[in-house]
C-alpha cells in the first residue's frame, strides 16, 4: 500500500515543478489507487493555487480512484496530536501527522513524498516509517544529520 503526501500530488499536477518527472516516472510504476487524508488534499490544493494552476486535476485522481481518502481525523485525533506534539521541534504539520498515523496502523505501508522530515519521523514501534523519494532528498537529510 502506498501512502502519498502532498509534494509528489503538486509535483505530479504541476509540470514546471522540479520533482514533475521524478513523480510521473514513480506514478508509471506503483498501482493505484495511493491512499491519503483530507489534510493532504487541502495542502496540495493550497499550494497549487500558489502556483496559479487549477485544483481540478486533484479531484480528478480522486474520481479516477488513483488517490483514495482513507483517514478519519475524527477517528485519530489523539494519535495525531500527540504525534505533533512529539515532532513540535520540526515542526510537524498535521498533513504529516495524518500520514504516520496512517502508517502505523497499516504495516506494509510506504509513503512517497518529497519530504525528508519522513525520514526522521518513526511509528510508534519506533520503527521507521518505509519511503519512496528521490535520491537527493533522502541525501540531504543524511548530511543534515551528520552535523
Amino acid at each position: 500500500m502506498i501512502l502519498i503526501d502532498t509534494g509528489p500530488i503538486v509535483a505530479l499536477l504541476n509540470r514546471n515543478d522540479r520533482f514533475h518527472r521524478w513523480t510521473t516516472d514513480q506514478m508509471a510504476i506503483l498501482n493505484p489507487p495511493l491512499y491519503s487524508c483530507e489534510s493532504v488534499v487541502s495542502e496540495a490544493c493550497f499550494r497549487l493555487q500558489q502556483a496559479h494552476l487549477k485544483v481540478s486535476g486533484i479531484f480528478e485522481l480522486i474520481d479516477r480512484k488513483v488517490l483514495m481518502i482513507s483517514f478519519e481525523l475524527r477517528d485519530e485525533y489523539s494519535k495525531v496530536a500527540d504525534l505533533m506534539q512529539k515532532y513540535s521541534n520540526l515542526p510537524m504539520d498535521l498533513a504529516d501527522a495524518c500520514l504516520v498515523a496512517m502508517a502505523d496502523k497499516l504495516p506494509d505501508a510506504r509513503v512517497l513524498t518529497l519530504d525528508g522530515d519522513f525520514l526522521i519521523y518513526r511509528k510508534s514501534t519506533r520503527q521507521m516509517i518505509p519511503t519512496i523519494m528521490p535520491e537527493e532528498i533522502r541525501s540531504r537529510v543524511s548530511r543534515r544529520r551528520k552535523r
